[in-house]
């Protein structure tokens, strides 16, 4: 099984790294690894947006765009939206995602 390094940033700026496997989503890393701050409550289904994350600097340019249904549940974050907001849910761990960080919004809800 591969595995990528992934830091996920804490609202207060703590940083934690995990490891995600290589073909499940950012929001499953999260999840398997107990990051607070993911809650996931639709499961990666894309109808909650309660798995928000900002991507740092560059890694934003390495991910696949946007889709409609993203952007639009992007609009219902309970933190407001920003250039680089994602859903977690929609960021598929590849090997090239090696070193990803994203930061937490203060709330999901």
């Amino acid at each position: 099984m591969t595995t990528v390094s992934v830091t996920f940033h804490a609202a207060t700026g703590e940083p934690r790294q995990v490891r995600g496997r290589v073909g499940k989503s950012l929001m499953q890393a999260a999840l398997d690894a107990g990051i607070d701050g993911i809650a996931a409550d639709c499961g990666g289904c894309l109808s909650c947006a309660t798995c928000h994350v900002f991507v740092d600097g560059d890694w934003l340019q390495r991910l696949q765009p946007v889709s409609e249904d993203e952007a639009a549940m992007l609009e219902m974050t309970a933190t407001p939206r920003a250039a680089n907001s994602r859903l977690s849910c929609q960021i598929l761990l590849q090997q090239e995602l090696d070193g990803l960080s994203v930061r937490l919004p203060a709330s999901q809800y």
